[in-house]
């Protein structure tokens, strides 16, 4: 897990702008168009069904003032739009419409395009940088969704291979159990925390923002991450519950080593539940034949929770067992990897086709390319795993003449305790009856390690050892020896197993690699919606004016007072602009202070100081209604309070064009 994690940040950390699911396929009025008057609505259509956003929607006039718009709805009760309606008496020229959006399987779409009343401005619009995507929000988020796929294929594999394969010693697997379930219900608690911010393609600290928070767990994958926490909670409770059942079945006399009909079938609806609340929210819930699809992806998740998180468990067994796992749990075990195997082949064929929509798109696109490096380590894990199963198959052999031997050797000790038992009781009437004669002292008889031989005629000896021989009860025969590593020569018992540890191992570390890919290719763009956007025509070319962002650096000599303040001006320009303000300490993290105070000022137009109003939003300060009135060079003054006492203001000047 912990190679996983590295892995993911790495890879993920330093990605750029995650890929969006949800492709516009068309607007209305079209980029670049010119109409006539000024359209009652702006409707855009996608390649999927989309969740809107408060913020869906941000409109530009011709002079940068953002347009005051209505909520966004869906066009027609049609999932797969988004609208806006449009105020009256706008102005002709050049409008710049900036949109965003959730794709149905839970990823941010965000783009921009122009269109115009009456005839185009005369200058053209700034061409904005590409959708921002907060890096740290993205990368904290895929690396929450790759330990989701981690745990739940550690906790349910587990419980799978403990019911299934029923290895005799199960003190190993808790730590896995327990390890599975906490990470988990952790990482699905930070996803659902972080679901607003990555949204909005936000910092983190927009997390403490109540009114996104409780937007969140409205739509469909707030409410999917809602039930998974729920359902988490119920799985404990069975957890916790099954030992005692468990129990009181052994102390009732009732079968052991089996999992009850009745249990299997709790432990297999949880199992599903959990399954489905990544299908209604991923691929799966999007595009075409969605109900083939969410079944599909429910049996592919299972069978890979059950081979890569039963394989862990059988590599706990091999290594942390007191005793190694008897040849019937890793036989066991082979057979449900088969099957688990099978259906993965078969679902992921399925899934594969729905996804690249043609043999081009496996070298042509990043989803192909994502799903051919999974397929070879596929096949990798595929080859590690037919070594294991050799290994066992050698096993299974090995073992069967020890295990015979084992079994005769019990049922001899069985015979000899039983006899000695008849014998023992035998004498003991014997000494009871002699003394209620009076033929031996009653001293003796309370003694038996004193005791006089009987007087009473021994029946006849017989040569099989039965119960009446006089002569004493043969000693137990010893345990058979188990050869150490210490010992040269190694039983072939010993051999295979050792090289089964070692497989299984290697086996493992291909599947973290596997589902570190996997996660990568639930956050790329399917070939086939990509093709769908593309037969629609060119992307839009995003109109939108660039932000403005300015660093200052600020400087006391005081506890704490050392960092610098981040400032973003949306659209950075003449008219009306959005501010965010975010603290940083020394090393570049996060920071929160007491106060922030910015204000402008255009000396040259004596105009100033215009204060931003600044407010605090939850770790990070916001307006969106500051209104600079000309273009020229403006001075912005930031005051940052880091104590009671303590302050200090920084300048910096700042272009507003046009």
């Amino acid at each position: 897990m912990l190679l996983g994690t590295v892995l993911v940040l790495v890879l993920l950390g330093s990605a750029g702008p995650a890929s969006a699911h949800a492709a516009l396929r068309g607007a209305d009025p079209g980029d670049g168009s010119v109409v006539k008057s000024a359209p009652r609505h702006v409707t855009l259509t996608f390649t999927e069904s989309v969740a809107l956003l408060d913020d869906s929607f941000r409109i530009y006039s011709p002079d940068n003032h953002r347009v005051p718009l209505d909520e966004p709805e869906h066009a027609d009760d049609r999932s797969d739009t988004a609208r806006i309606g449009l105020p009256d008496g706008l102005d002709e020229g050049t409008y710049t419409v900036a949109w965003r959006v959730v794709s149905a399987d839970s990823h941010p779409a965000s783009g921009a395009f122009t269109f115009s009343i009456g005839k185009p401005s005369p200058t053209a619009p700034v061409a904005p940088a590409d959708p921002a995507e907060h890096p740290i929000t993205t990368s904290l988020y895929d690396t929450g969704r790759y330990l989701a796929y981690i745990a739940a294929a550690l906790l349910i594999g587990t419980v799978a291979f403990a019911a299934l394969c029923r290895p005799p010693d199960t003190a190993p697997l808790r730590a896995p159990l327990v390890t599975g379930w906490w990470t988990l219900l952790t990482s699905t608690a930070v996803l659902l925390v972080l679901r607003a911010p990555y949204e909005n393609g936000t910092s983190p600290a927009t997390a403490f923002d109540l009114a996104a928070f409780t937007g969140v767990l409205t739509e469909r994958p707030g409410i999917a991450l809602l039930t998974r926490l729920a359902l988490l909670v119920v799985a404990a409770a069975v957890l916790v519950c099954l030992p005692r059942l468990s129990r009181l079945r052994r102390d009732r006399g009732g079968p052991d080593g089996r999992t009850s009909p009745a249990r299997l079938t709790a432990g297999t609806v949880l199992a599903v539940a959990l399954a489905l609340t990544w299908a209604s929210a991923e691929h799966a819930s999007a595009g075409i034949q969605v109900p083939v699809a969410m079944t599909s992806s429910v049996l592919h998740l299972l069978a890979m929770a059950c081979w890569l998180g039963g394989l862990t468990a059988l590599l706990i067994v091999l290594f942390r067992a007191d005793t190694p796992p008897p040849v019937a749990t890793v036989t066991r075990f082979s057979r449900l990897a088969f099957v688990s195997v099978a259906v993965l082949v078969v679902t992921g064929v399925y899934q594969s086709w729905r996804g690249l929509g043609s043999w081009a798109a496996l070298t042509d696109s990043s989803y192909g390319t994502t799903l051919a490096v999974k397929l070879v380590m596929t096949v990798a894990l595929l080859l590690a795993a037919g070594l294991s199963r050799r290994l066992t198959l050698g096993l299974a052999a090995a073992a069967s003449p020890a295990e015979k031997e084992t079994e005769t050797e019990t049922e001899k000790e069985k015979e000899t305790e039983t006899e000695t038992r008849v014998v023992e009781k035998g004498e003991a009437v014997e000494r009871a009856a002699a003394a209620v004669r009076g033929r031996v002292p009653e001293l003796m008889v309370s003694a038996p390690s004193d005791r006089a031989p009987s007087t009473a005629p021994a029946p006849p000896a017989r040569d099989d050892g039965a119960p009446g021989s006089p002569s004493p009860a043969p000693p137990s025969p010893a345990p058979p020896s188990v050869p150490t590593s210490s010992v040269p020569d190694e039983s072939p018992l010993d051999r295979y197993r050792r090289a089964l540890r070692f497989s299984v191992l290697v086996e493992a570390l291909v599947a973290v690699v596997v589902l570190l890919v996997t996660t990568v290719l639930t956050g790329t763009l399917p070939a086939r919606a990509e093709a769908e956007a593309a037969a629609a025509g060119p992307a839009p070319v995003a109109g939108l004016p660039a932000a403005t962002v300015v660093t200052i650096p600020y400087s006391l000599d005081v506890p704490g007072g050392k960092g610098s303040v981040q400032i973003t001006l949306d659209p950075g320009r003449v008219g009306e602009n959005g501010i965010q303000a975010v603290a940083f300490d020394p090393a570049g993290a996060l920071d929160s202070v007491p106060e922030l105070r910015l204000s402008f000022t255009l000396a040259e137009k004596d105009i100033g100081p215009i204060d931003a109003g600044l407010t605090d939003r939850g770790g990070y300060w916001a307006t969106s209604d500051l209104n600079l009135p000309l273009p020229g060079t403006w001075t912005m003054k930031a005051t940052i309070r880091v104590s009671e006492v303590d302050q200090v203001t920084e300048s910096h000047p700042l272009r507003i064009d046009p």
